[in-house]
């Protein structure tokens, strides 16, 4: 996936959604897999995964978003379930995995604190890769992992208000402790080479903590690869020919493609721009793309997982960065009345949340059909 300069860039999305009966209990989602092209069952039993194909423009990946949610929620509506946008499942049951291999490898890896990644559901943009700026993509991807405060989803885990991101602030901060790299934002790429010696040492750093764990080597080289063993926020991903941000969480269709639009648009605008890193203020302009410090960026992705879009310094940051802040409405920043959250409660939000979904996707589908 190399566009030329004159071909559109392709872009795909992969977005999660946890699976409800219809008094709002989390349920397994048996038969939905094969609803619909591209749509898989997760390592949890009451998450789905719904993907596209890459799509050369926003139009194209809109309907075909929509097409397959669709399908998966009339099959959902004939066996009485629901799909639910939220990040985590918001109350304090418990998730069951399926069992495999891999997931049994990263349970004795990560130990106790892969809890956390159960009550997870996210979203994934894969936008290819631009012949020779790759680098630059990548690092001006990291640069805008911020923006990961315009679809905040959720604020609790386990009934409990954790953060406006709680999905990033378990995935980078609680679930990865002990193996810190692995979900970390990692610093800006000099080139490929580098790139490459990072997954190597973090693929090392997985295999030695596996065998301090009771795990074989072998074990591991069977469930995983260098690109595979690692959950930073954002990828170069050499097997899609993509650069992929994994930072959003779930949510609905409209707002995951109005990313994955802005990182396209982004990425056309590197083609004959000067990327350069400096300062702390950042921008994308006409002719030149600004990338803040390393150190600053990061200063950004914890208040926009502290406090999302409240914090206004991420606002006007995302707005430098090209982003049009005001067509975001996170749900996280609906969902912090109650603290602590009773389960029947969560069960009520799920069913809201569901029917939310359910009613975007009529309204596109009747968009669709004048």
């Amino acid at each position: 996936m190399t566009p030329p300069d004159t071909e559109p860039i392709r872009r795909s999305i992969e977005v999660e959604y946890w699976v409800v009966d219809e008094e709002g209990r989390l349920a397994v989602p048996d038969g939905l897999a094969d609803a619909a092209p591209g749509v898989e069952r997760e390592f949890v039993e009451p998450l789905l995964e719904i993907k596209t194909t890459p799509c050369e423009t926003t139009d194209e990946l809109r309907a075909e978003l929509y097409d397959r949610v669709g399908s998966v929620l009339r099959r959902a509506a004939e066996d009485g379930k629901k799909l639910v946008p939220l990040a985590t499942p918001i109350s304090d049951e418990e998730i069951a995995e399926h069992t495999s291999e891999r997931t049994r490898v990263q349970n004795r890896v990560v130990g106790d604190d892969f809890a956390y990644v159960r009550h997870c559901a996210g979203t994934h943009v894969h936008v290819e890769q631009l012949p020779e700026r790759a680098i630059d993509q990548l690092n001006t991807f990291i640069a805008l992992d911020p923006a990961l405060a315009l679809c905040n989803s959720s604020p609790y885990y386990r009934g409990r208000r954790l953060a406006a991101g709680a999905r990033s602030k378990l995935y980078r901060r609680l679930a990865y402790a002990d193996v810190p790299h692995q979900g970390w934002l990692w610093p800006y790429v000099e080139d490929r080479e580098e790139w490459v010696r990072r997954l190597e040492r973090r693929y090392e750093d997985f295999v030695h903590a596996a065998a301090d764990a009771g795990v074989d080597r072998r074990v591991v080289q069977r469930c995983f690869e260098p690109e595979s063993v690692v959950w930073t926020p954002v990828q170069l991903r050499e097997e899609f020919g993509t650069v992929e941000w994994r930072s959003p969480d779930a949510a609905l269709p409209a707002d995951v493609v109005r990313l994955a639009d802005r990182l396209a648009e982004t990425t056309d605008r590197l083609r004959d721009a000067d990327v350069r890193i400096e300062g702390d203020a950042g921008r994308v302009g006409e002719g030149d793309v600004v990338l803040p410090e390393f150190d600053v960026v990061l200063g950004y992705v914890d208040a926009a997982i502290e406090d999302g879009l409240d914090s206004t310094a991420v606002e006007s940051y995302l707005e430098r960065m090209g982003f049009d802040v005001d067509a975001y409405d996170p749900v996280t920043h609906r969902l912090e009345d109650d603290d602590p959250l009773a389960r029947e409660d969560a069960r009520a939000v799920r069913l809201e949340h569901a029917d939310r979904l359910a009613a975007d996707v009529r309204e596109r589908a009747a968009v669709g059909g004048d």
